[in-house]
């Protein structure tokens, strides 16, 4: 199985909480337009901008990071820098949106009821 396919899988086991979803409802589209930004920024030889741009998507990203620490299971562990770039622009980028596309994150948010927290 590929490393897409893979993370697609296993991703309703570590989006359960209400709170996790409603961070990555809104975050995961603010670090995808930050990056975007920085990149455009860069082009255009916007120093500011690009870091501007890094900065918010660190921030967006510290944010999902929080809403994991609340799920009743983390993530797997990363298995080296490479992994850490390639899990997490595969999930902002590709299966997030994917998530919520195939219907999977709100199938997810009406399962998490009221819970804003693992029991």
């Amino acid at each position: 199985m590929s490393f897409l396919a893979n993370q697609f899988r296993d991703y309703p086991r570590v989006h359960t909480t209400r709170t996790n979803l409603l961070i990555h409802i809104v975050a995961v589209p603010v670090f995808d337009l930050a990056i975007i930004g920085a990149l455009v920024s860069l082009a255009m030889r916007s120093w500011v901008g690009a870091v501007g741009g890094v900065a918010i998507a660190a921030a967006a990203f510290a944010a999902e990071g929080r809403g994991h620490g609340i799920e009743p299971e983390p993530p797997a562990p990363f298995t080296g820098p490479g992994d850490v770039v390639k899990r997490i622009f595969a999930e902002q980028f590709i299966t997030f949106p994917r998530f919520v596309l195939s219907g999977g994150w709100s199938r997810a948010f009406r399962a998490s009821g009221s819970n804003t927290t693992p029991s």
